[in-house]
């Protein structure tokens, strides 16, 4: 299906679909549900073995069974898992607490990723289009165009995007991990998507936590999903990055959560920080246009 107009973020059109014309694709993305994810990385495996991503370190966190620790260079699925001593559940409709619920103990378990952002500062800041929007609606970086600056790293307000260092990179065989110094990040398997295959984490999922396919179809199941949760008398269950109205527009990766996003590590309310980029250098043109003004006015009177 041929997505037919732009996305739209305030009065700024994006770049896709429009740009793209008749090739722009239906805009595709993630749902993750995190209350049916197990834990078992098979995602985190699945995107290193199909993009070549090398291993991020075999080392004890401390953090329960996480050894990732975050999303990286080297790590662009990361599973968090958050232990919590909290009652979630009741009894039927009789509103009783559940026989051991004051003790119970959960894992909250979620497959963190780039959120490929409607809106995405990554792309505002980026000075050699390195990093592009893919006529899917997804955000891709090319390495042999990426001069390796690191502008789009703390443009990120989910801190995603990483450069990769010498020193983190291990080699694999015999040969030096590719893309040293340029920055890195989930591509959505762009090169599997332009094959119509799916994402390689998606697919190895095997609970189908992590859903693929069409966004809005995405946002639909989604929602149906939260009031199921709801309905089974698991009233925290909530939506983050669904929200087309948020401060990045909307994610391209968003979730089910069990808890608060900052539970998960996620900001509570993210904007993308290029967000009134157009308004400051407006507003910069202007001042210099005043000051220069300001300057000619001066150098003709003194010439008088």
């Amino acid at each position: 299906m041929k997505a037919s107009h732009a996305l739209e973020l305030g009065n700024s059109p994006l770049a896709w679909p429009s740009s793209y014309g008749d090739e722009a694709e239906s805009r595709m993305g993630f749902f993750t549900d995190t209350s049916i994810c197990i834990g078992c990385k098979a995602c985190e495996v699945a995107c290193k073995e199909w993009n070549l991503v090398p291993e991020d370190g075999l080392h004890f966190s401390g953090e329960s069974y996480d050894n990732t620790g975050a999303l990286g260079a080297n790590s662009w699925r990361h599973v968090a898992f958050i232990e919590q001593q909290k009652i979630v559940r009741v009894d039927g409709d009789s509103g009783e607490l559940a026989q051991g619920a004051e003790d119970s103990l959960r894992w909250l378990m979620s497959s963190d990723v780039c959120k490929h952002c409607t809106h995405a500062a990554c792309l505002d800041v980026c000075p050699t289009g390195a990093l592009f929007r893919t006529e899917f609606g997804t955000v891709v970086v090319q390495q042999d165009v990426c001069n390796g600056c690191g502008y789009c790293v703390p443009a990120c307000p989910f801190g995603v995007i990483d450069r990769r260092e010498r020193s983190d990179a291990p080699m694999i065989g015999n040969d030096e991990v590719a893309g040293i110094g340029t920055t890195h990040k989930c591509t959505l398997c762009y090169d599997r998507l332009k094959d119509e295959m799916e994402p390689a984490c998606a697919q190895a999922c095997p609970t189908k936590s992590i859903q693929f396919g069409p966004l809005d179809e995405l946002r639909e199941w989604a929602q149906q999903r939260v009031e199921q949760l709801h309905d089974e008398g698991v009233a925290e269950a909530n939506l983050y990055g669904e929200d087309p109205n948020d401060g990045v527009g909307g994610f391209g990766a968003f979730f089910l959560l069990l808890d608060e996003p900052e539970v998960y590590g996620l900001p509570p309310d993210p904007v993308v920080p290029t967000r009134r980029l157009p308004e400051i250098w407006a507003a910069a043109a202007l001042a210099g246009a005043v000051l220069l003004g300001s300057v000619v006015a001066a150098v003709l009177g003194s010439g008088e």
